[in-house]
């Protein structure tokens, strides 16, 4: 199984670089990764400046916003938490809104304040998790704030200019095309710092399957797994929000995916099971909003949704699903 799906993914690897608007043979392929001229010297600045940094964007993209949407459904025991159930992403939109209706729309502004909004949220669902125990509380809790930040980037927006307002919903599409080299290393560093996190939660979070009063009887520290597995997924999904824009979709679909092909819920199993399949199809979803052999480029939050909706409709649908 996994080596057919690796098979696959390196497979929509060579396609998301060759296969585009300019399409690149397979042998000068080889040349260009070998750092030998290609026969066209536009074609190794079309793969090493603008198709392998979008590819690792979305692969490093993909395999955070799964993780953290696996860590969600284990922590809350809900197959639809995802990443941003929380309100993160909504913290980070009304940053992003914020420095919009101020006119700052470079690419550095909008990674600041989407990461200073997603932080804002991030503290006060952190303070409110140390005074409630109870998880349907905290989920609860995390869509009021979701609700209550979307409320106030409505209102900012209707008093923006039309032009403003655009800037900001083309960031609402989602993209893995704005992150150049320069600043891979940052994006890298935090999604691996996040990684490294739920990693160390895999064997606690496994105890939580077996329900919140048998895991503190086998000595789980259930309100400190609680808040470290909220800073991890705030870390992963917060990071490719400010990055990328929100991406929806694949959080929550992927983690049964996952669950589905490798017919278990041990997170030591299905943490590289979802790694895997987020970047295979977070570069699946990026190449299709490419509209390969087109000049145009569809919004990738449509695309990932198109992806991921069957994939949520079957979970919901098939009997004796393990969450």
């Amino acid at each position: 199984m996994s080596g057919g799906i690796f098979c696959l993914f390196l497979l929509i690897l060579y396609v998301s670089l060759a296969v585009g608007s300019v399409e690149i043979p397979a042998g000068e392929m080889l040349r260009i990764f070998w750092g030998q001229p290609p026969q066209d010297p536009t074609w190794a600045t079309i793969v090493l400046t603008f198709r392998l940094p979008k590819a690792v964007t979305a692969m490093v993209a993909g395999v955070a916003l799964s993780v953290s949407g696996l860590q969600m459904q284990v922590l809350f025991g809900n197959p639809l938490a995802g990443p941003f159930v929380l309100g993160i992403s909504s913290g980070a939109s009304l940053g992003v809104a914020l420095v919009v209706l101020l006119g700052q729309v470079g690419p550095w502004s909008r990674v600041l304040a989407a990461s200073l909004g997603a932080a804002v949220v991030l503290g006060l669902v952190m303070l409110m998790a140390r005074r409630v125990r109870s998880r349907e509380r905290l989920l609860l809790l995390g869509l009021m704030f979701g609700y209550g930040v979307n409320a106030l980037v409505t209102i900012l927006l209707h008093f923006s200019s039309r032009e403003r307002i655009q800037a900001y919903l083309t960031w609402t599409f989602g993209s893995f095309a704005g992150i150049p080299w320069q600043r891979m290393t940052l994006f890298v560093g935090m999604v691996l710092l996040g990684l490294l996190l739920a990693a160390g939660l895999a064997k606690s979070l496994n105890l939580l399957l077996l329900g919140d009063m048998t895991a503190i009887g086998l000595g789980l520290r259930l309100q400190r797994v609680q808040l470290l597995t909220l800073l991890s997924t705030a870390i992963l999904a917060g990071t490719v929000t400010a990055f990328c824009g929100p991406i929806a979709f694949l959080g929550v679909a992927v983690p049964h995916l996952a669950r589905s092909l490798w017919n278990t819920s041990n997170l030591l199993r299905l943490l590289p099971a979802v790694m895997l399949l987020g970047a295979m199809l977070a570069l699946l979803a990026d190449w299709m909003a490419q509209v390969p052999g087109q000049d145009i480029v569809l919004p990738l939050n449509a695309v990932t949704a198109m992806i991921g909706a069957p994939i949520v409709t079957h979970a919901i649908l098939q009997r004796g699903s393990h969450y």
